[in-house]
């Protein structure tokens, strides 16, 4: 998993969502079953007790998501509905998601992203940077629109909303951090520019720990206390360092451990899945209150990513396939580091909510957009601003 090609013969699976039109009978009736629950769970809560409505909401989620694995277009929002069930668990019961004895569960945080981070850099390689030299226009102007359009959007956001201090900082931290794998994955779905993807993700990420603390002590500076340099550490033991080692990793071992290849995707969507959990459970209170606001700002936030990065890139008059990849690049944060600057910044039931809304929500939309445009081939650009990176 050391390269593009690696990398996207392990999801090619994943792009022949038509291959099994018609769902098995074990999603078919997993699918029904959960359509049944959630609506009776739904009817309970409007009708008599919310309370009581929550195991049958938690139960259904957990059936569709079963029973939309046998659909070809609907199965890639499995993880979602999974990530939905733990949401609503934690929202519902959140006592067995803040402490296990007298442990406090907000301490998995960091080393489940420092295993993530260590399996994003498994998956890439040193020549994944040699797409700077291939393709430098379209690399700067990437940059450019990631660290420029979603910070200066979470800010106007967070302002128009009039969400808490700490909520609003919280908007302008997922915006100010950069993209991670799953806009890699977009892309390829998306028949977009992947090697410009993959180079994106990895030049964005190494200019994390600069860049980030520069814009939230910019634009979120008078609304929390940023400390530059603590938040500068935090995100180098975070992210850099775990993908430095997965890069060493891969460099020495490529190969020779190649269990290792297929539990960590396994292992980096379990972790995902629980920290959004433990954070929702640590905000409860806070996202009972501004919830329905903080998903809208979600949306908008989102959806603001994709147009104006894709319409950026059609300024520069960019081939389609990488006005593509920079709109799901620009779109896409990585909610995880977000939330785990929040937990360093010892805020993670306020800072922390914003990542934990978001980062579900842009999982589905980028699904929804890279199939929509998978649907829609272009011819790929011969030029040097859409050239691969070779092996």
């Amino acid at each position: 998993m050391g390269s593009k090609w690696d990398f996207t013969s392990c999801l090619g699976t994943v792009n022949n969502l038509s291959a099994q039109p018609i769902m098995k009978p074990v999603f078919k009736y997993s699918f029904f079953l959960s359509a049944i629950i959630l609506i009776t769970g739904l009817l309970i809560g409007i009708t008599t007790n919310l309370t009581t409505a929550g195991p049958f909401l938690i139960f259904g989620l957990l059936l569709m998501a079963i029973g939309i694995r046998g659909h070809s277009f609907f199965k890639g929002f499995s993880f979602s509905l999974l990530i939905f069930a733990a949401v609503v668990a934690s929202l519902y019961y959140p006592v067995y998601f803040t402490k296990l004895g007298n442990y406090e569960l907000k301490g998995l945080i960091v080393p489940l992203l420092q295993i993530i981070m260590f399996g994003m850099g498994t998956a890439m390689s040193f020549k994944d940077f040699v797409g700077v030299i291939k393709m430098p226009r379209a690399v700067g102007i990437g940059m450019i629109c990631q660290f420029s359009i979603m910070p200066l959007v979470g800010f106007t956001i967070a302002t128009l909303f009039r969400f808490p201090p700490e909520i609003a900082a919280g908007v302008i931290l997922i915006g100010a951090s950069p993209s991670g794998l799953a806009s890699n994955v977009m892309s390829y779905l998306a028949k977009a520019n992947l090697a410009l993807s993959v180079t994106l993700t990895a030049c964005a990420t190494l200019a994390a720990p600069i860049m980030t603390p520069f814009l939230m002590k910019t634009l979120a500076g008078q609304l929390v206390p940023i400390d530059f340099w603590a938040m500068m550490w935090s995100i180098t033991k975070i992210v850099i360092l775990p993908i430095i080692g997965g890069l060493a990793f891969n460099h020495f071992f490529h190969g020779k451990f190649q269990w290792l290849d297929k539990a960590m995707p396994i292992v980096s969507m379990a972790g995902i899945a629980i920290i959004i959990t433990i954070i929702t459970a640590a905000g409860r209170d806070s996202l009972l209150t501004i919830g329905l606001a903080l998903f809208a700002a979600a949306i908008l936030h989102n959806l603001m990513g994709y147009l104006l990065g894709y319409w950026a890139c059609r300024l520069f008059n960019m081939p389609e396939q990488d006005c593509r990849t920079i709109a799901l690049e620009v779109g896409m944060q990585n909610g995880g580091l977000a939330s785990g600057i929040a937990l360093e910044m010892g805020k993670v039931a306020t800072v922390g909510l914003a990542p934990a809304i978001f980062g579900p929500w842009m999982n589905i939309s980028g699904s929804s957009l890279a199939t929509w445009w998978r649907d829609k081939p272009v011819e790929k650009s011969e030029g040097p601003e859409s050239g691969s990176i070779e092996e």
